[in-house]
């Protein structure tokens, strides 16, 4: 391997970390989002938990594929706003189907610990908003790989602002 080429891999690396971090920063404003949006359907409109965690995951899933495609990938423009839209939309309901999964389970597993700790009310809270946290940390991973190998794939590694 030649010094060009291992320089080359080591900048591109810099600049995949570099993704991973705006990635991430996405989808921290994400949760933010999604968060506000299930316990405003659960706490004010009474949804149950799973429909309104569907529901908060697709507002945010729409808000970070506008972030992704202007900010952090931002050569992703001179593609098809359309069949990008649709590959992170199929990646993103594969991450929803993996939440749902996660956040039920969690949220069944420790309800009781969390009731028996700080009472019904708040401990019915804590537990589903433990739940989603840990949700989204795991499923983190999954949409950027996903959407790195398959809707993002191919792109330049040239430097962003």
């Amino acid at each position: 391997m030649s010094k060009q080429s291992i320089r080359e891999r080591v900048i591109a690396n810099r600049l995949e970390f570099k993704r991973f971090f705006k990635f991430a920063i996405v989808g921290g404003l994400g949760s933010i989002t999604d968060i506000s949006v299930l316990n405003i359907l659960v706490q004010f409109f009474g949804f149950h938990k799973i429909a309104a965690n569907m529901c908060s995951v697709g507002v945010a899933i729409v808000q970070n594929f506008l972030l992704n495609r202007y900010w952090t990938f931002p050569e992703s423009q001179k593609r098809s706003l359309s069949t990008q839209l649709a590959q992170f939309t199929l990646v993103n309901l594969a991450g929803l189907g993996i939440n749902t999964l996660i956040f039920g389970f969690v949220d069944h597993l420790l309800l009781g610990f969390w009731q028996h700790q700080f009472g019904e009310s708040l401990g019915f809270t804590l537990s589903y908003n433990f739940a989603k946290l840990f949700a989204i940390g795991i499923v983190l991973f999954w949409n950027f790989a996903a959407n790195r190998l398959w809707t993002y794939r191919g792109l330049t590694t040239q430097s962003q602002g």
